[in-house]
C-alpha cells in the first residue's frame, strides 16, 4: 500500500445496501435509548446528562424480523450556513445532517413529557427539508402524561405521533408496523437447514481456519486529545467523528468499516483514557472509559496513540502496560509528527525509551505520523497487520524445541538452591497472543530474567514483535518423589 489516498485499496468495494434507519431528536429525548432497544442490546452509551452522544454510532440489527442499519445521533440545533464548526454542538449538527442524509426513513424522538419545544420544531422543518420518510415517536409515555403537553405536536407536520418508552420496551410493536412499509424483511430459513449451516461451519473452521478470513478488530487509544479521531477520520476518508482543540470530545467508542488491501477491518475510535484520580466519582466519565476498556478486550490489535510533543508520560505507559496484560496486538503510532522540531534521530531515541520502560511490550512497532496533515500513514496498514500477523503466529512444537536447544545451550538456567532448574521442552499452547507451556523441573522458581531472556529470544527467532508473550510452567513429575 502506496498511498492513504488511494481509497481503491484501503477501503475496497461498497457493502452491500442495508436499509439505513437514523434516529433523531432533541438531546436527551432518549434517542440512545432508543437505538439500544431496537438494536437489542447495550451498545451507545447512555446517561441523564443531555449531549452525551456527540458522533454518530452505526449498528446493523434486525428488528421484528426486518433488517436495519441504525445510525444513533447527537442532539440538534440550527447552524447559520458558513458557521458549521464554530462550536461543538454545530459540529455535533453536522455530525446528525450527515446521518440525515444517508439514512433512507427517519425516526423523529420528542419527549412526551416536555411536549413539542422550539427545538423539536427546527428539527422537523429540517426533515421536511429532506424530503425522507419520517415516523414520529413520543418517548418516555410510561407514566402520566398531561394532555396539554401533545396539543402541538400535530403542527410538526407528520401525524399523530407513536407513543413509547424506550426504557421499559413499550410501543416497540407498533413502532415495528410503523417501519414495515418502508424496511425489508430478512429471509427465514427452515431451522434445519440453519442448523446444518451451523454445524458445517464449526467444522470446516475447526478443519481449515484462517484468522483472515474474519475481520481485524482495530481500536485507537490514547490520553484526551492525541488525536484518536482525527486519525480514525483520516483512515476512513471522511469526517466520521467529531474532532477539535477540546479534550474529551469522543464519550463512547464508535466502529466503523475500514479495509487494508484486502483485509476487513473494524476501526475503533475510543474515549481517552484519563488517570483514575480524574475518573473517580465521574459516572459520565466512568462509562467512557468503561466503553474503552470494552473496545481493548474487543480488539485483536490496538494503536496506541502518543503524542510527539509529550512521549510516554505514565498515562502513556499505564495504557500500553493495560494492553499488554489484555494479551493485545498493539502498534505505537506518534502523532503530531509535523510539529516536532527536532526530528533528527527522535524516532530512534523513542524506540530506545519504549523498549526500556515497556520491556513486555520490547520491539512492537513505532510509525511517526501526523493525522491532521496525512505525514507517515501509509506506513501504518503494513504495522498494523505485521502485529496481528505475530498476535496469531503458530509455530511447530519441532522448530520450537530446535530453538530452545540452542537458547539453553547459549545461557543455560540457573541453578537454584544448589540444584539446576531444568527445562526438558516446550510447545505452543495458542495463538492470540501466542502462548507457550515449558515443560521441566523446579520451573516456578525460573528468574523473571531468564523468562525474558527466552521471550526475547522468540520474538527475534519467529519475528513475534508486536505482540505480548506468555510464558506457562508445567512441572514434571518426579516418579521417585513420594510427595508426588
Amino acid at each position: 500500500m502506496t498511498s492513504m489516498s488511494d481509497k481503491r485499496r484501503t477501503q475496497g468495494p461498497k457493502e452491500p445496501r442495508h436499509f439505513t434507519l437514523a434516529i433523531v431528536g432533541r438531546p436527551n429525548v432518549g434517542k440512545s435509548s432508543l437505538f439500544n432497544r431496537i438494536a437489542g442490546r447495550r451498545i451507545a452509551l447512555v446517561h441523564d446528562t443531555p449531549g452525551v452522544t456527540r458522533d454518530r454510532r452505526v449498528a446493523d440489527a434486525v428488528f421484528d424480523g426486518m433488517e436495519l442499519r441504525l445510525i444513533d445521533t447527537a442532539g440538534f440545533e440550527d447552524v447559520p450556513e458558513g458557521r458549521a464548526s464554530e462550536s461543538l454542538s454545530a459540529r455535533m449538527t453536522g455530525q446528525t445532517l450527515a446521518a440525515i442524509e444517508e439514512a433512507d426513513a427517519l425516526l423523529f424522538v420528542i419527549d412526551a413529557r416536555a411536549g413539542v419545544t422550539t427545538g423539536d420544531e427546527i428539527i422537523a422543518a429540517a426533515l421536511h427539508r429532506a424530503g425522507k420518510p419520517v415516523i414520529l415517536a413520543a418517548n418516555k409515555c410510561e407514566g402520566r402524561i398531561e394532555p396539554s403537553a401533545m396539543t402541538d405536536v400535530f403542527a410538526l407536520g407528520f401525524g399523530e405521533p407513536l407513543k413509547i418508552s424506550a426504557e421499559h420496551a413499550l410501543g416497540m410493536a407498533e413502532l415495528a408496523s410503523a417501519l414495515e412499509q418502508f424496511a425489508p424483511r430478512a429471509p427465514v430459513e427452515e431451522e434445519e437447514d440453519v442448523l446444518q449451516s451451523e454445524e458445517d461451519q464449526e467444522e470446516s473452521e475447526e478443519a481449515d481456519f484462517d484468522y483472515r478470513s474474519k475481520p481485524l478488530r482495530l481500536a485507537l487509544v490514547g490520553r484526551p486529545n492525541v488525536g484518536k479521531s482525527s486519525l480514525f477520520n483520516q483512515l476512513l476518508g471522511e469526517a466520521r467523528s467529531i474532532t477539535g482543540p477540546e479534550a474529551g470530545l469522543t464519550r463512547d467508542s464508535i466502529a466503523a468499516p475500514w479495509k487494508i488491501e484486502d483485509r476487513e477491518v473494524l476501526l475503533h475510535d475510543t474515549a481517552g483514557l484519563r488517570k483514575k484520580a480524574r475518573v473517580a466519582g465521574e459516572t459520565l466519565e466512568e462509562m467512557s472509559v468503561g466503553s474503552t476498556l470494552d473496545a481493548i478486550r474487543f480488539a485483536d490489535c490496538v494503536v496506541v496513540m502518543i503524542d510527539a510533543e509529550q512521549p510516554f508520560e505514565k498515562q502513556d505507559l499505564v495504557i500500553a502496560d493495560l494492553i499488554a496484560r489484555e494479551g493485545r496486538a498493539v502498534v505505537f503510532a506518534v502523532n503530531k509528527w509535523d510539529l516536532k522540531n527536532n526530528k533528527q534521530g527522535a524516532i530512534s531515541e523513542l524506540r530506545e525509551k519504549l523498549d526500556r520502560l515497556l520491556p513486555q511490550v520490547a520491539g512492537a512497532a513505532m510509525v511517526a505520523i501526523s493525522a491532521r496533515t496525512g505525514e507517515g500513514l501509509n506506513r501504518l496498514p503494513e504495522a498494523i497487520l505485521a502485529a496481528d500477523r505475530a498476535w496469531n503466529s503458530r509455530i511447530s512444537t519441532s522448530v520450537l524445541n530446535r530453538f530452545l536447544e540452542s537458547a539453553l545451550a547459549r545461557h543455560a538456567p540457573p541453578a537454584i538452591r544448589g540444584r539446576r532448574v531444568r527445562i526438558r521442552y516446550m510447545t505452543q499452547t495458542k495463538a492470540r497472543p501466542p502462548t507457550f507451556a515449558l515443560f521441566g523441573n523446579q520451573l516456578d522458581a525460573l528468574p523473571e530474567d531468564y523468562q525474558r531472556y527466552l521471550v526475547n529470544g522468540l520474538k527475534d527467532n519467529f519475528d513475534l514483535k508486536g505482540t505480548p508473550l506468555r510464558l506457562v510452567m508445567r512441572n514434571t513429575k518426579n516418579p521417585y518423589d513420594p510427595k508426588k
